[in-house]
């Protein structure tokens, strides 16, 4: 039986997908959603820490330049926490009990820590392209201490985003 099922939560279309796929999921099995952010220092979209190249070397910068980068990451960590608070309102709304964390650090590992901190039975994750074989869900089924779904973009479907109530467990991949 499936009681705890984690989906990994960003900004883009495949996190949407799997957090409606893993959402019908927990509702159809009573069963509750951890949905977590993994905060990156190397993203594309966080704040990059100011520093001054000096030949060989780097050093710190001003107090001035430190302090806009902190209150830049302080705004980068609220956006997520705002979207996972979203996400938990939505869950919540349709009967789902769900809880949520944000960690800082690699996001592959990170995921897999939490879902074995937090004794997951499964990971719904999203992928946006089958040919990335260094993806975070490529990871995960490679690594994660439980089963791992991965949502691709053409199994989505806007009219249901899993269809098995009556299925007693899932197919996993």
């Amino acid at each position: 039986m499936l009681n705890k099922i984690l989906v990994p939560i960003d900004e883009s279309a495949s996190s949407d997908w799997a957090f409606d796929t893993a959402l019908a999921m927990a509702k159809s099995l009573k069963a509750e959603l951890v949905l977590v952010h993994v905060l990156e220092i190397f993203a594309y979209d966080s704040p990059k820490q100011p520093f001054v190249l000096v030949e060989t070397f780097s050093k710190p910068v001003d107090s001035a330049a430190q302090k806009d980068y902190e209150h830049k990451w302080q705004q980068f960590e609220d956006r997520y926490g705002a979207l996972l608070n979203q996400k938990r309102a939505e869950a919540e709304a349709a009967g789902v009990k769900a809880t949520h964390l944000q960690v800082q650090g690699e996001p592959g590992q990170k995921i897999r820590e939490a879902a074995k901190s937090h004794n997951v039975d499964l990971i719904v994750v999203g992928n946006r392209d089958r040919t990335n074989h260094s993806s975070i869900s490529n990871y995960l089924v490679r690594h994660a201490p439980c089963s791992v779904t991965v949502v691709h973009p053409k199994a989505h479907s806007s009219s249901t985003a899993w269809v098995g109530a009556q299925a007693a467990e899932p197919a996993y991949i």
